[in-house]
């Protein structure tokens, strides 16, 4: 989510948006989590880009037949010159006697080199490299109206895995739900390409079809999805006292720019109208900025730690609650799922370990990375973690994610009943619904002694 380029205070890794960013509110580049996602990722790009990767990726080549640009102070150190020129080696090998001449398109290898590089760390769905088309996504995708599908992805175990379909989105409405994986796009295989080839193959202009085959991991089945693109308004809080109760569902869908305010327009909002208690649901909520994660959690405690950072050294510094809170009294159950990524775990891991709120759910996600970004020369970037997240307790995110106190599966069939602009739910709607989490909620709220 910046004078010292650091993405990392409030752009937490998260998993990649399905979405175009179409318009801007001002120029003011919000501190991202991407994170995240939940980010936040690619595959090994084969035995011969990596033979030649570093090189590429910094654009050097050593000897005197071999072409070198870079800065003057990217210095070779003296133990990687072997290195490079393996490197150089491979890189000259390939223009010269790579039969398909038109694929030797130096930009689309040099891309792939960097991405390979970071892919040999092994931290695949978390750090990567952008192309500038994608630094301007990370910049600005928390602002304006989206474009595309509206659903967050990430590459987990070299497979392209959907994190949440966004409230009202093409996707969402499509039936695409949390877990499932991406199979093949319009038909097109994509399980040997990297996170921003799938992602590239699925946006699109709003009123184009894209076809997806998706993979239920639960039961082995796949199906084929047809979207059509379309703008995408964000509604990413909204509340309803539930029918018959004191009860307020404040369902928040992602942690972009404003949320905090928002909520609290709504908490004040919820305490004229008589409510006494809240289910913050964030089911399927993908992430997004830092700053915001801190300022909702800051409703619901007057002190205390949000999360910890933990750096390559493990020094651990702490991010703390802020003041003007508005809801530090009202009891208090989260919901969530395998949706729920990024800033959303911090909130639901920083009202856990306080004791502050009961989780109600399923195991989140698990992105759980501080990354920093590094500029390169040509507008691209590198996305590097350089921090952990950490529960206030000292519990790991990454890849664990957060258990609820009390676990309860959805069923697959079942659609999460949260409120809806323009449209409250009726009595019969929740007496009927299938929703076990938000029923379970209901119950642990009318006997707050239980767990």
């Amino acid at each position: 989510m910046e004078g010292t380029n650091k993405i990392g205070k409030s752009f937490p890794d998260i998993p990649h948006l399905l979405c175009w960013n179409t318009s801007r509110d001002d120029d003011r580049e919000p501190k991202i989590m991407k994170i995240e996602q939940m980010t936040l990722s690619q595959k090994f790009i084969g035995l011969i880009l990596l033979v030649f990767v570093l090189g590429i990726a910094i654009g050097l080549v050593i000897g005197c037949q071999y072409l070198i640009a870079f800065s003057p102070s990217d210095k070779i150190p003296a133990e990687a010159e072997g290195s490079f020129r393996l490197i150089a080696e491979g890189w000259n090998t390939i223009q010269k006697r790579y039969v398909d001449r038109e694929a030797l398109k130096a930009q689309k290898i040099t891309y792939g080199a960097i991405s390979g590089m970071v892919n040999s760390l092994g931290d695949t769905g978390h750090s990567r490299f952008l192309t500038p088309e994608m630094v301007k996504q990370e910049t600005n995708q928390n602002r304006g109206r989206l474009e595309g599908i509206g659903a967050e992805v990430q590459m987990k175990n070299n497979r392209l895995v959907i994190v949440a379909p966004m409230d009202g989105s093409p996707a969402q409405k499509a039936g695409l739900n949390p877990g499932e994986i991406i199979l093949k796009v319009n038909g097109e295989d994509v399980s040997d390409l990297s996170l921003e080839e799938a992602v590239a193959r699925i946006l699109g202009p709003p009123g184009t079809q894209v076809t997806l085959t998706v993979l239920n991991p639960g039961t082995g089945l796949s199906r084929n999805v047809s979207i059509v693109r379309a703008r995408i308004s964000l509604h990413n809080v909204i509340w309803q006292l539930l029918p018959g109760t004191q009860v307020a569902q404040v369902r928040i869908s992602s942690f972009s720019n404003g949320i905090t305010a928002d909520l609290h327009k709504a908490l004040e909002k919820i305490g004229e109208e008589g409510g006494t208690s809240l289910i913050l649901d964030l089911r399927n909520n993908p992430g997004g900025l830092l700053d915001e994660a801190v300022g909702t959690v800051s409703q619901f405690l007057r002190e205390g730690d949000v999360v910890l950072e933990k750096d390559s050294v493990g020094r651990v510094t702490p991010v703390r609650v802020k003041p003007g809170g508005r809801a530090y009294d009202f009891p208090l159950v989260v919901l969530v799922n395998g949706g729920t990524a990024s800033a959303a775990e911090i909130v639901a891991g920083a009202l856990q370990d306080s004791g502050r709120a009961k989780i109600v759910g399923e195991k989140t996600f698990g992105t759980g990375t501080v990354l920093e970004k590094f500029a390169l020369s040509d507008g691209s970037a590198l996305l590097l973690a350089v921090q952990e997240w950490l529960t206030p307790k000292g519990k790991t995110i990454w890849h664990r994610g957060i258990l609820p106190d009390r676990t309860i599966p959805l069923p697959a069939e079942v659609i999460p009943l949260v409120p809806r602009i323009g449209k409250k739910i009726t009595s019969l709607e929740l007496k009927e619904s299938k929703d076990v989490q938000l029923q379970a909620a209901l119950e642990l709220l009318s006997k707050p002694g239980e767990k």
